[in-house]
């Protein structure tokens, strides 16, 4: 197309986008390079004209975006934003989380952030398989809520490592080291070679399934949230604490009892069964703690093994050896280690252990929700299922010594 003036290539190209003016000037540009009969005047035109359409949509655009500062408004259509791997943090996802759950209609940007969200989901088809092809991760900020709950019920959870790791992915965990020795000046130094111990976590099933009446359609996003977060730390988290401690390691976490060999003498005391856990019994047990792992170590045990062993006991002066702590939040102190409360701890088994560095669990995927309206269809009830992939175990055997009661 040949333009007269200037006026006539404008008004054919203000209409234009940038790529569009763009791509045509590089067109231009070629054929004047290359065609010894091109109109090089008719080109100059357009190339003006280009050029002056293209001021002005930039112009119109800075305009636009002041105008937008000044008045707070956005010019952005409706239902055109777009999310990336970042969208189970926003709010318009979290609001179309919750309204999926419920039946709700969603608005145009949260149909748009759920889709994102199901894309995500559909990255981690390999560890959620989802018989309806649309179970939704659950929102970040839910998720972290989860998390929060379950640490402030106590218990070993509130105490491990939390990975959000692969699974089958080994990852390596720091260990105590030889420390710094005193150097003779000009004295050769032996090199210390530092081999750090690794941890792998499997990817093991946790599933729950829960039901409610069908007039939870009418409930507020906020009351909704805050059920989900009850029903899911009660199940999903309580499951991992649980393992934490008695998982076997076949279909299920690995937990302290049986993922680490104990042997009397080397990492484990034996008391007496009929005379019971006595102070000398706590003493030996504190001294088996390997150097190193001492600091930040602390007891673990049921609340009955507290009560029964250790709050009558004293030392070889009559004074006390538990000591509690009405100051703080904490139980109290055996030995000068601190007290965690686990009931899933059978009765006089107690562990004494760096849990915060060297006993983890792992979370990846965090945890995927489906709903079902047709499974419970004749009672009018509501059916969800919770899934998540997780794994548990001791990272450090010899960070952790055992003492119990002997069986006979």
């Amino acid at each position: 197309m040949k333009f007269k003036t200037v006026a006539e290539a404008f008004n054919y190209y203000r209409t234009k986008t940038v790529k569009e003016m763009e791509t045509r000037a590089k067109e231009i540009g070629h054929i004047i390079d290359t065609d010894e009969k091109a109109d090089i005047s008719a080109l100059n035109i357009e190339l003006s004209g280009i050029k002056e359409a293209r001021e002005n949509l930039e112009t119109r655009n800075n305009a636009a975006a002041a105008l937008n500062i000044i008045t707070g408004m956005s010019t952005e259509p409706q239902g055109q934003k777009t999310f990336g791997d970042d969208v189970l943090e926003t709010q318009e996802y979290r609001s179309a989380f919750y309204k999926s759950l419920l039946g709700q209609a969603m608005t145009d940007p949260e149909k748009a952030a759920y889709d994102a969200g199901l894309k995500i989901a559909e990255k981690r088809a390999d560890a959620f398989i989802s018989s309806t092809d649309a179970a939704a991760v659950l929102p970040t900020q839910t998720l972290n809520e989860i998390i929060k709950k379950a640490h402030t019920q106590g218990g070993l959870l509130a105490e491990c490592r939390s990975f959000s790791l692969p699974t089958k992915i080994s990852v390596p965990v720091g260990t105590p080291g030889d420390k710094a020795a005193w150097h003779t000046e000009g004295a050769e130094v032996a090199g210390e070679k530092v081999v750090p111990t690794t941890v792998t976590f499997d990817g093991y099933e946790i599933i729950k399934v829960f039901s409610i009446s069908a007039k939870a359609r009418r409930m507020s996003i906020a009351a909704f949230e805050s059920y989900l977060v009850e029903e899911l730390t009660a199940c999903v988290m309580e499951t991992i604490n649980d393992a934490l401690v008695n998982g076997t390691g076949t279909g299920q976490g690995t937990g302290l009892l049986s993922g680490i060999t104990w042997t009397a003498g080397k990492n484990m005391i034996q008391a007496d069964k009929t005379k019971g856990i006595i102070y000398a019994d706590a003493v030996k047990t504190v001294a088996l703690l390997k150097r190193g792992y001492s600091n930040g170590a602390k007891w673990a045990m049921n609340n009955a093994t507290l009560y029964t062993e250790f709050y009558g006991m004293v030392d070889s002066t009559g004074r006390p050896v538990f000591i509690a702590d009405p100051k703080t939040e904490g139980i109290g102190k055996i030995l000068g280690h601190e007290v965690v409360i686990d009931d899933n701890f059978p009765d006089d088994t107690v562990v004494l252990g760096n849990f915060s560095q060297y006993m983890g669990y792992n979370l990846p995927e965090g945890i995927a929700v489906e709903v079902s309206r047709e499974s419970s269809f004749r009672k009018g009830l509501i059916d969800y299922r919770a899934l998540a992939i997780a794994d548990c175990k001791p990272i450090v055997a010899e960070a952790f010594v055992k003492l119990c009661k002997a069986a006979e």
